[in-house]
């Protein structure tokens, strides 16, 4: 996740928080299936079904309990800014409340991300329970 230029604070703070959402939810994305991949051998079915549970609005509001108390003051403020902004969509398969803490922490990442402190997205992101990624090794080792 290293290489992408940093923004100024104030700057980045300055972004819609569903527009730091957007970029956060690709950061956790990949995170998760970066984890899945470097975990173990696997199929792609495997990968797919065990990211789509984490990186749901569902799992990453169920992720958030662990996290919020590490948050920072300034990740906090984001937080809040994330989960009270207006929404252009709905999500079909979590609750209202579900999905507006998840775009909350997805804002936080897009924020982090943005600002260049990948170290705290790692921290962060680091205490990821292992057993919510079920399914993501399995017997076979790959064979080109």
């Amino acid at each position: 996740m290293d290489g992408v230029e940093s923004m100024e604070k104030q700057k980045a703070l300055q972004i819609n928080p569903v527009t730091l959402a957007f970029l956060g939810d690709a950061v956790y994305s990949l995170y998760v299936r970066e984890k899945l991949v470097k975990s173990g051998t696997g199929k792609v079915a495997d990968f797919q079904r065990s990211a789509s549970k984490v990186v749901s609005a569902r799992g990453q509001s169920a992720f958030l309990d662990k996290l919020l108390p590490l948050l920072s003051e300034e990740e906090t403020e984001i937080y809040r800014r994330g989960r009270n902004a207006k929404k252009p969509t709905k999500s079909k398969h979590a609750t209202v409340a579900e999905y507006t803490r998840s775009t909350g922490f997805e804002a936080v990442l897009g924020y982090l991300y943005l600002t260049g402190q990948t170290d705290r997205i790692n921290e962060l992101l680091s205490r990821i329970d292992e057993a919510s990624l079920q399914g993501q090794s399995a017997e076979k080792v790959y064979k080109p």
